[in-house]
């Protein structure tokens, strides 16, 4: 563990060990190998920070009741370096030299690709917040679990709303052309799959399909392909950093596709990085504050968003990505998960997790057989004026659509 880590570590359980003492309640430790430095650091960060701001709000709600007694959560962490293969030695290590039995998922599909054989192999029940990829759920893993819509949900929507523009104006959905540019990784892959699913439903053309360069930093390239092909609709997935390089990069070279759609808008503060380069583009989300779930811990989502926004002021100015709801979200699942079994036995809290029906700021969770959630659907937003908007599935909007993107 590096210095800070170590710090990290040390910070968490004084600070809940406090809480604990002043409640009298002992501790339930959770084991988290997460991206905090390397290219994934940003959304790692999130993560983590959603991990801490539920861990504090359910201390402040009376912690984890089993019978008469309580407990609070601690989080030993470790920076897996947004690197597979060592995410995967930390799992082995939190659960064989820390004692760690139950796990909170690290950041992306890949890295939780790679640390879910060791949970499995150990028989210990992780809830992942950050990890997609439908490929994790066919496996036939038994004690991983995600709160969050599979990956190949993220932008279907937005194929939806170019067939449903192109009837509007007297087109048919099979003239629309798409555009997709993606990273070579599992969760980017899954959502090109799921695009071009629902564009073959439609009988639309594809006349870009591009992986992005590896280090994310220049996709001028692909961009100039867009621009001399003139698309319908352009889908672009590449994680936070992807999404910084693919916005900035279509203001430059005024890339003018009538519907634009990018992953990890949030993530990458693309309003508060390039302003009017980020105006009308669609942003895959799974959560949003404007969504009118709630829970007794957390309240609403937009109560969600202001109590963390007040315990980290460097998100005050900025949207809360839903990286960081989520991570709140699976470390609520634990809390109800070991009420109900009312147990620290790791089967017992593995068999009430794969029975959670729970209904949260974040939206509802419900796990099927594979250990997906089937129960909350994907939204996409809008920026627009600076703001991000929902507008689709329409029975979640607060806005109209802007069409095409001027």
């Amino acid at each position: 563990m590096n210095l800070r880590n170590t710090l990290l570590s040390a910070a968490t359980v004084f600070a809940f060990g406090s809480v604990a003492s002043a409640m009298e309640c002992d501790t339930i430790t959770l084991g988290s190998a997460i991206s905090l430095t390397g290219k994934y650091a940003t959304n790692g960060v999130h993560a983590q920070n959603g991990y801490e701001f539920a861990i504090t709000k359910i201390a402040e709600n009376g912690g984890i009741k089993m019978g008469d007694k309580c407990y609070n959560f601690e989080v030993i962490y470790y920076d897996d370096e947004s690197k597979g293969d060592r995410g995967a030695t930390l799992a082995e290590r939190l659960i064989i030299q820390d004692g760690v039995q139950y796990m909170l998922g690290p950041y992306s599909s890949g890295l939780t690709k790679a640390i879910a054989p060791v949970t499995e192999k150990y028989q210990i029940p992780m809830v992942e917040a950050e990890g997609a990829s439908r490929s994790l759920f066919n496996k036939g893993y038994k004690y991983l679990f995600a709160v969050l819509s599979t990956s190949e949900q993220y932008l279907a929507s937005a194929i939806t709303l170019a067939a449903e523009k192109a009837q509007e104006t007297g087109k048919d959905p099979s003239e629309v052309t798409v555009a997709i540019a993606v990273e070579n990784d599992p969760f980017s892959l899954d959502i090109r799959a799921g695009v071009l699913e629902d564009a073959s439903k439609y009988g639309m053309q594809i006349v870009v399909d591009e992986k992005l360069p590896r280090d994310l930093s220049d996709m001028t390239a692909i961009l100039t392909k867009v621009k001399l092909v003139k698309p319908d609709v352009l889908i672009v997935s590449g994680h936070s950093k992807g999404a910084a390089t693919a916005v900035r990069q279509i203001g430059e070279q005024k890339i003018s596709a009538p519907m634009i759609a990018v992953t990890h808008c949030e993530a990458a503060d693309v309003t508060g990085n390039f302003g009017d380069f980020a105006e009308n583009i669609l942003c895959s989300t799974q959560w949003a504050e404007t969504l009118t779930y709630e829970d007794p811990i957390f309240g609403s989502a937009a109560n969600y968003d202001t109590e963390f926004k007040a315990a980290y002021p460097e998100y005050a100015d900025k949207q809360v990505p839903y990286q960081t709801a989520q991570a709140s979200a699976a470390v609520y699942v634990f809390k109800d998960a070991f009420e109900r079994a009312g147990s620290l036995d790791k089967e017992a809290v593995r068999d009430a997790i794969s029975e959670t029906d729970l209904a949260t700021f974040y939206g509802q969770i419900r796990f099927s057989e594979a250990g997906n959630n089937i129960a909350k659907p994907m939204v996409l937003r809008q920026i627009q004026n600076g703001q991000y908007n929902v507008v689709a599935p329409s029975a979640f909007a607060s806005h109209d659509l802007v069409w095409p993107r001027p």
